[in-house]
């Protein structure tokens, strides 16, 4: 992808990673139901020691639940920017079922096999194109039987919807009564977005190869989506 961008997106994000749980709530008005749709949306069984890769976990805050949710699990976290995965290591202590890498995610290798890929509020930085290539990358480095959950962003399905959810978001964060300067650092990111349409990620993941490409949970740009790699 574009470096400038890149690195624009990572010193964003190591300007808010302090504050960025206790704002989280605001800037995502679903946060409860958002982040109970992703781990609702993992059917494994709750004592099996699955192997979980997070793409773009920043302080770790969805890998915490699926932690939570999961003992046995081993999850490792990855995201470009050094200060948000600091949070997420003060978070998790010395748990040695927790590992982190600094990379981005075109580097995602296949050579790692997961049980299950999980991201939240990160995908949306990468181009389309960047986007497909990643969901192909993400189904190879799955087991047989391994599972894709992303709660993520989509575009609008067209410029009225757009304009709408955008204005019902700005709302939400309004009567959330976001403190500056996370406002004016919360609207620097959204001019980063690279918001897809749900359809057309959705279409993505089954070009890919997975099957049972399903929406689990939206409202508005907000959505919770994923699927599964065959057995065989």
């Amino acid at each position: 992808g574009d470096i400038r961008q890149i690195m624009k997106i990572r010193d964003l994000f190591d300007q808010c990673a302090t504050a960025y749980d206790r704002d989280r709530p605001v800037l995502v008005p679903c946060f409860d139901d958002f982040y109970g749709a992703a781990l609702s949306a993992i059917p494994f069984d709750l004592n099996a020691p699955i192997k979980v890769l997070d793409l773009g976990a920043g302080t770790g805050l969805l890998a915490a639940m699926v932690a939570k949710a999961f003992p046995s699990a081993s999850i490792h976290l990855t995201d470009i920017s050094e200060a948000m995965l600091d949070q997420a290591r003060q978070r998790f202590g010395d748990t040695p079922r927790i590992t982190y890498a600094v990379q981005a995610h075109t580097r995602l290798s296949a050579r790692s096999k997961y049980d299950l890929v999980i991201s939240a509020l990160s995908i949306h930085h990468l181009a389309h194109s960047e986007k497909q290539a990643l969901f192909e990358k993400i189904y190879r480095a799955l087991l047989p039987g391994g599972l894709f959950v992303n709660a993520d962003q989509a575009l609008g399905p067209s410029v009225e919807v757009e304009e709408a959810w955008h204005r019902q978001w700005l709302a939400d964060v309004k009567a959330g009564g976001l403190p500056e300067p996370a406002w004016s650092q919360a609207m620097e990111r959204v001019r980063l977005d690279r918001n897809a349409t749900l359809a057309d990620q959705l279409a993505w993941l089954e070009n890919a190869g997975f099957e049972n490409v399903a929406c689990r949970y939206q409202r508005f740009r907000f959505v919770v989506y994923g699927g599964r790699k065959g057995e065989t």
